[in-house]
């Protein structure tokens, strides 16, 4: 693994070379397209919640809850995943004409949504994931990788879940609006729930002097079991009081988990911190929820506890750190990184906290909140337009 993240990048790395190289590697242009997605995005949200808009972007809180799950969050999942299959297989996943297809198809759901063509925005929307999985599989498969099949199966359930949002829009099936967004939510928790406990206590050990983070078997075990088996409850449809135990489950397990690894030791170090501080927002979401699910908050509140804090900061944390690696650039946040990390805390906090406090300022706290999050996004776009679109400074592949 810690070959994924080229650990031993030189502190004093040459030059960057002009050429462009976008389409050599699955996380150049699925995290540029996902940080200019996110930011524009959730601006133009914010602008038709606040009413500025004449004409609004999207049709409703679900279709806005839709396209950060399987617009933003799925292209860095995909941009994560055909990077990361390169390395733990040694097998070549999609570049060239390849990617630049699957970020076309990716682009075409994201503007198809926006059109009256809902058949053929079901149809392309849901292909995407299907790509992915297919990208990722043939190498995985290929050379016996076991360990990590289980993604294949993720972004399949991904692709169904999708399918059965759009089906439900057109009336062709009877399920809860919610059910299909809450169910890809749950597959994206499994996924950090699982990379988090890989990757954090390595890069925590290998970026953190002196540091010493703790991985006890039964709770590493426990952590991805408790965010598949809210999952399954969820895809059931179960009741509120087993809902809540398997929250309630996930609250010790996740909890214990962040704790054992230590984050006040990482606090001088941004580019880890930050994974820490993502990470820690997890067992505040299942703690939110169960109290959700109690009736004793807005459920809103507890599923940004989720999407704008943990999703948004591990997302923005491992976007800086693969980059970095891949480009050979020194492992270290600049003050553009630790900008923009501040302002997805700050957006997280202010979405979740500020109603939790005040009520009366939801409004203000949601508008407040995006745009942070949209500038965060935006810093990041900026900032690594040309790394993720120049070759490598250590002269090495990808």
């Amino acid at each position: 693994m810690a070959k994924l993240l080229d650990i031993e990048a030189p502190e004093a790395p040459p030059a960057a070379s002009d050429a462009f190289a976008l389409w050599q590697l699955g996380l150049r242009p699925f995290f540029l397209v996902a940080s200019v997605f996110a930011s524009l995005s959730i601006a133009l949200w914010a602008a038709q919640y606040a009413g500025w808009l004449r004409r609004p972007y999207l049709d409703g809180p679900m279709w806005h809850a839709h396209e950060m799950i399987f617009g933003f969050a799925l292209a860095v999942i995909a941009g994560f995943l055909l990077t990361a299959v390169r390395n733990w297989t040694g097998r070549p996943t999609p570049s060239g004409g390849t990617l630049i297809a699957l970020v076309g198809l990716w682009i075409a759901g994201r503007v198809l949504l926006l059109t009256p063509y809902a058949v053929a925005a079901a149809a392309v929307d849901t292909l995407f994931p299907v790509a992915v999985a297919l990208g990722i599989g043939v190498p995985l498969l290929r050379s016996g990788n076991r360990r990590n099949y289980a993604f294949i199966g993720l972004l399949l359930a991904m692709a169904a879940l999708d399918l059965t949002e759009h089906l439900s829009r057109l009336g062709v099936v009877a399920l809860p609006e919610r059910y299909a967004v809450q169910g890809a939510l749950d597959i994206v928790l499994v996924i950090v729930t699982v990379m988090g406990g890989r990757v954090i206590p390595m890069f925590t050990t290998n970026g953190v002097r002196g540091s010493a983070p703790r991985r006890n078997a039964m709770i590493e075990r426990l952590a991805p079991a408790s965010a598949v088996a809210l999952l399954v409850a969820d895809l059931l449809q179960a009741p509120s009081w087993a809902l809540i135990a398997v929250l309630a489950l996930g609250v010790l397990v996740q909890g214990l988990r962040a704790w054992l690894w230590r984050p006040w030791q990482t606090l001088r170090v941004p580019l880890v911190w930050v994974l820490h501080a993502g990470y820690l927002w997890i067992p505040v979401y299942l703690a939110l929820r169960a109290l959700g699910e109690a009736g004793a908050l807005p459920m809103p509140i507890a599923t940004h506890a989720l999407t704008a804090g943990a999703i948004g900061m591990l997302t923005i944390g491992m976007m800086t750190r693969t980059a970095r690696g891949h480009s050979g650039r020194p492992l270290a946040a600049d003050r553009h990184e630790v900008a923009a990390y501040a302002l997805v805390g700050l957006a997280a906090f202010t979405r979740v906290v500020v109603p939790l406090v005040a009520m009366s300022l939801y409004r203000e706290s949601v508008i407040a909140s995006a745009c942070m999050w949209s500038a965060a996004y935006a810093i990041y776009a900026v900032h690594y337009l040309p790394i993720l679109t120049r070759p490598r400074i250590d002269g090495k592949p990808g």
